[in-house]
């Protein structure tokens, strides 16, 4: 029998022995304050009486194909952060030169033309230079491959029709829907809107006694990855509701309700964003305010 050293794996493979087993996040465990001993007998009782209360919180395990996808798409993450961190060796190497870069977005056709046109005055600073580029050459072509896997896979999962009509929503393209079901899973688990919010970390956290309410920054208490693709989509709100032509073809296979629910999102979300910032509310405080919202 293949050895199990996940928990995932032993999930599966416990309940493909007909035994009916449950996955719980440690940090959802109930625990005393005051309890310094533990061992494993003491460990399994207290699971048995909790689970007999009913106070024990199952998590969703993942089927196979779907950790497969969810490890592709947290390869890609990986190589996204390995690009970012070598081209900002690259921007720190011309910014202690006096070399900076005037306009706002980077590493497009202009910023790739003005780079090219840098000359060093020593032969060390320019080989340097050069080896820092070509570093990050390798690291971009890594990034489009894995993003080519997932395009290609992402149609083939159970999750493959859910992912394309998230493409109907404005700031969601394929590898944002994949980002963003391969951490939450099969969202019909969740009961309403506000169990999702909670999952994601959306929600404001709060302090309040008697008749004193304080509510705090976002918990940030979800999944980091799903939360960061929601936000960062959230930001194509902040312009007036359009359907460009890329996003056109994707509304053009989508059914009517999933059309009909994205562009009712963009008049929505756009509207508050506006409200929000009218009433002195910061850009990143608004954005995560309607993120939730758009979940």
């Amino acid at each position: 029998m293949e050895q199990c050293h996940s928990t995932n794996g032993l999930h599966r493979l416990i309940s493909d022995l007909g035994h009916e087993c449950l996955v719980v996040a440690p940090s959802l465990i109930p625990s005393k304050p005051g309890d310094r001993v533990k061992t494993n007998r003491r460990d399994a009782i207290n699971l048995a009486k909790l689970l007999r209360a009913g106070e024990l919180t199952a998590v969703w395990v993942p089927g196979e194909d779907h950790e497969a996808m969810r490890d592709l798409v947290r390869t890609r993450d990986a190589a996204v952060n390995d690009l970012r961190a070598k081209r900002k060796r690259v921007t720190a190497f011309l910014l202690r030169h006096g070399r900076s870069y005037p306009n706002k977005k980077s590493w497009g056709a202009r910023y790739n033309r003005r780079r090219a046109e840098q000359k060093m005055d020593h032969l060390a600073q320019r080989i340097a230079f050069e080896e820092t580029v070509v570093a990050a050459r390798p690291a971009k072509e890594r990034v489009e491959r894995l993003e080519a896997g997932i395009i290609e896979l992402v149609p083939q999962l159970s999750l493959g029709p859910v992912a394309e009509a998230m493409q109907a929503m404005r700031g969601v393209d394929i590898i944002a829907a994949a980002i963003f079901l391969t951490e939450v899973g099969d969202l019909s688990r969740f009961d309403n809107p506000r169990q999702l919010i909670s999952y994601l970390g959306l929600v404001p956290s709060e302090r309040s006694t008697g008749d004193s309410v304080k509510r705090g920054p976002i918990t940030k208490a979800g999944n980091i990855r799903a939360r960061r693709m929601l936000v960062e989509s959230a930001w194509a709100y902040r312009f007036p509701p359009r359907v460009s032509a890329r996003k056109q073809q994707k509304l053009e296979k989508a059914p009517r309700s999933v059309r009909e629910i994205a562009w009712k999102a963009q008049m929505r979300l756009t509207r508050r964003y506006r409200a929000l910032n009218a009433k002195g509310k910061k850009s990143t405080v608004a954005i995560n305010g309607f993120a939730s919202t758009d979940a």
